[in-house]
């Protein structure tokens, strides 16, 4: 099992290539499947999907990667550019005067793309950043700094509160079960702010590197 940090370093096998950003994890397994790479190397920089079997070493500030750079522009992009058809609409002339048109009358129907930016996330998986707000039942309680996994089984067992909550004599860790759902770049826990203030401070060891 091995730690993805984020804002980490990440190099391929013939030199650095970008930074990590975003881990993606599989809720019903709890394990963390990939982690999202901003491909410095292209211009401009693209965000890539990285299954986390390529990843052989990490520290805290580097990840290294089992592959060359030229790997890795071959990856899926994890932000897609999508452009959705509008069509304009006929103007509305029920209320011009008859002897004006004569009818049946004709319009143009002007096509419109809208740009849409859409995140590659495998299916069932949700994309969680450093920085994600994380709400109680009754309003923000923090983002999220770290998520801990458990060594022996390879699973996320919480979500370790970061800077933001009113608490800040402890590490808060909230463990899934009290996450209600994920929409739209927020965590919603089923606990109020109170019941988040009293969760028990748990010991965290930071592991980096390839663990057993």
């Amino acid at each position: 099992m091995i730690d993805i940090p984020l804002s980490a370093k990440v190099e391929c096998t013939d030199g650095a290539c970008g930074e990590s950003v975003t881990v993606i994890v599989d809720p019903v397994a709890r394990k963390v499947t990939h982690f999202v790479v901003k491909d410095k190397t292209s211009s401009p920089a693209v965000e890539r999907l990285v299954p986390v079997d390529r990843v052989v070493e990490t520290t805290r500030e580097v990840i290294r990667l089992n592959c060359a750079r030229e790997d890795l522009a071959e990856m899926e992009p994890f932000v897609e550019m999508q452009y959705v058809r509008n069509e304009t609409p006929p103007p509305d002339l029920s209320g011009v005067y008859y002897s004006v048109f004569m009818t049946p009358y004709v319009t143009s129907v002007e096509a419109r793309y809208t740009p849409v930016e859409v995140e590659s996330v495998p299916e069932g998986e949700l994309a969680l950043r450093r920085g994600t707000l994380v709400e109680a039942t009754d309003g923000y309680v923090g983002k999220v700094g770290e998520l801990m996994v458990d060594p022996a089984s390879g699973q996320i067992t919480h979500l370790v509160l970061q800077e933001g909550h009113l608490w800040r004599k402890k590490e808060i860790s909230v463990p899934v079960s009290a996450i209600d759902r994920v929409f739209e770049e927020t965590v919603y826990l089923n606990l109020d702010k109170q019941a988040v203030e009293s969760l028990p401070s748990i010991l965290v060891k930071r592991h980096y590197g390839i663990l057993p």
